[in-house]
């Protein structure tokens, strides 16, 4: 017992430390699950740690601040997604020429989404800097705040290559196995941000008070910084993945490649997006009570799912290393191994939610009208996270396979023809109420996972050229 409790801390500070010597494609697949997982859960709970920590701060400038903040988001919704498909195509191709033991050609993928990622941000800057006030307009933004929060909204618009290369040359870290390095750019990005956002927002020391454009500066500056440290790994060399100067070349078909795999990784992003604002608007009819509840209640459950995310993009890169290794049979063991555990974490936390879910919510909520709801939403919703565990996982290994397309089809079926229709039929036809679209998320994320585990088992994506 106290060997192989020595042993699980040994693993544990090797996958934060990292590890260049260890071989996805033949180490023990228990081992490399906790190697690529750890660091990767580490990395995703510090992307979300930023929107916390500006919402954090511009709270103290009133709500005209915090509706600048929202709305903003709100419409980088779209950027973010963009910028997940182009994860998928860069860590599958990075993956895949990583298992098939050629460098030189996962350093070219890498540069090749870089070009990507450039060909992508440009645009987005230019069109969102010039016309910043009248987006937030379109959105319902009051006169007070475009006033306000044009310059935040023009500033993390013409920032946006900060967040899609923050994104995405961490995909190209994780698709090469070195998750512990896309970690520490997390860690370091927002180290930065945290000391700096109080700094320009309320003009502490030297700095000037920039209210709430001062947190996009922040915000900026941390993620660019980032960036430049990420950069750095990838010229220098420091990981399993180095760029050099005869990589610096456009290469069409790989390309060509990139754009096939991330295009259809953009839509599956997209319907899963736009599916919760169908949910949203089935809600918004009965009450602001029932959306507070519902808000509440599903922000607890995207938390406590977010080390499942982290074990799901260790089995993308399982799946695209083993597959380039010429082993589709560990590839999928490995995603199967990966299942097992998520089903023994999310089992667990679901079980809490059930039992605990009253005293949950009341750390979050003492609204006596918004609580029922959160209480219902998180008790029924965790019903369903031991399929939930498969279903992460399954869709992600689909797209380490550089299979983007049969997730697609999936989400499409599940959320937008199944999941938003039956929550309206559940909650106005049959009156339900909102528990009906409560249900609606468990049946829809269930079937989401029985379907993905009878066509990942059928084998397909084992052929698939990248």
């Amino acid at each position: 017992m106290a060997e192989n409790s020595s042993t699980l801390w040994s693993d544990l500070r090797e996958s934060v430390r990292g590890s260049h010597s260890h071989d996805y494609t033949q180490a023990p697949i228990g081992k490399s699950v906790l190697l690529l997982a750890v660091p990767m859960v580490l990395e995703t709970f510090m992307e979300s740690i930023f929107a916390v920590v500006d919402i954090f701060f511009v709270s103290r400038r009133g709500p005209a601040s915090m509706a600048t903040v929202g709305l903003t988001e709100a419409m980088l919704t779209i950027l973010y997604s963009i910028a997940i498909g182009l994860c998928m195509g860069a860590a599958a191709i990075v993956a895949r020429r990583t298992g098939e033991k050629n460098p030189d050609g996962a350093a070219i993928a890498a540069v090749q989404a870089i070009l990507l990622g450039v060909a992508v941000s440009v645009p987005v800057a230019i069109f969102g800097g010039l016309f910043a006030p009248k987006l937030l307009g379109l959105m319902g933004a009051s006169e007070e705040v475009i006033r306000e929060g044009s310059g935040y909204t023009r500033m993390m618009f013409a920032g946006n290559a900060t967040i899609i290369f923050l994104f995405l040359i961490n995909a190209i870290f994780r698709g090469a196995g070195d998750a512990a390095i896309a970690m520490r750019v997390l860690w370091f990005a927002n180290a930065i941000n945290i000391a700096l956002c109080p700094c320009f927002i309320f003009g502490l020391g030297p700095f000037p008070e920039l209210g709430v454009t001062g947190a996009a500066v922040a915000t900026n500056i941390g993620r660019g910084t980032g960036v430049l440290y990420q950069l750095s790994k990838l010229i220098r060399g420091h990981g399993r993945i180095q760029i050099r100067r005869e990589h610096l070349k456009v290469d069409i078909p790989v390309i060509r490649s990139m754009i096939r795999i991330s295009g259809t990784g953009i839509i599956q992003s997209l319907v899963g997006t736009t599916s919760w604002l169908g949910l949203i608007r089935i809600l918004s009819g009965f009450g602001s009570a029932a959306v507070a509840g519902y808000t509440v209640g599903i922000r607890i459950i995207v938390f406590a799912l977010l080390p499942s995310w982290g074990m799901s993009n260790a089995a993308a890169t399982l799946v695209g290393q083993n597959l380039g290794a010429g082993k589709p049979d560990r590839a999928e063991k490995s995603v199967w191994i990966t299942c097992k555990y998520n089903f023994y974490f999310l089992g667990t936390i679901g079980l809490l939610f059930i039992l605990l879910a009253e005293r949950i919510i009341a750390i979050f909520t003492t609204d006596p009208t918004a609580m029922p709801y959160a209480i219902r939403c998180l008790r029924i919703v965790s019903f369903g996270f031991i399929f939930y565990a498969y279903g992460m996982v399954l869709t992600n290994a689909f797209n380490g396979a550089g299979d983007t397309a049969t997730p697609t089809r999936i989400n499409l079926f599940c959320f937008w023809l199944w999941e938003v229709p039956l929550g309206w039929l559940l909650a106005r036809t049959f009156g339900f109420g909102p528990t009906g679209v409560f249900l609606a998320i468990t049946i829809a994320f269930s079937t989401l996972a029985v379907v993905s585990a009878i066509l990942f088992k059928r084998g397909h994506w084992k052929t698939g050229k990248v």
